[in-house]
């Protein structure tokens, strides 16, 4: 099942508060960028981020998740709806996040 614009744009929404948030489209699901990093995504409606350590202790009965066959698990956002929370969420992780890797020409 593909992911809803109207989920996205609700993310997005409540990230606003947050510079350089961007998204990209991929199989009908969303890939959300902070500075220039993968932190997270939607899939099937679903708000899930990375596992860093920072997210884990920030959200620590937040369930593992698989956002598509194949992929490593990763944790959902419950509390979506606290604009705050999700500040400080993504700011908490940012360090911890990996370096995007650059493409060989």
């Amino acid at each position: 099942m593909a992911s809803s614009k109207e989920y996205l744009e609700y993310i997005l929404e409540q990230l606003s508060c947050l510079e350089e948030i961007s998204y990209r489209q991929m199989m009908g699901e969303f890939i959300i960028y902070y500075r220039g990093k993968i932190a997270g995504g939607i899939y099937d409606d679903r708000f899930l981020v990375k596992s860093v350590e920072s997210a884990r202790r920030l959200m620590p009965d937040s369930s593992f998740e698989i956002p598509y066959d194949g992929a490593k698990e990763m944790l959902l956002v419950d509390n979506v709806d606290s604009r705050e929370f999700l500040t400080e969420l993504f700011k908490a992780m940012y360090d911890e996040l990996p370096v995007p890797r650059t493409k060989d020409k």
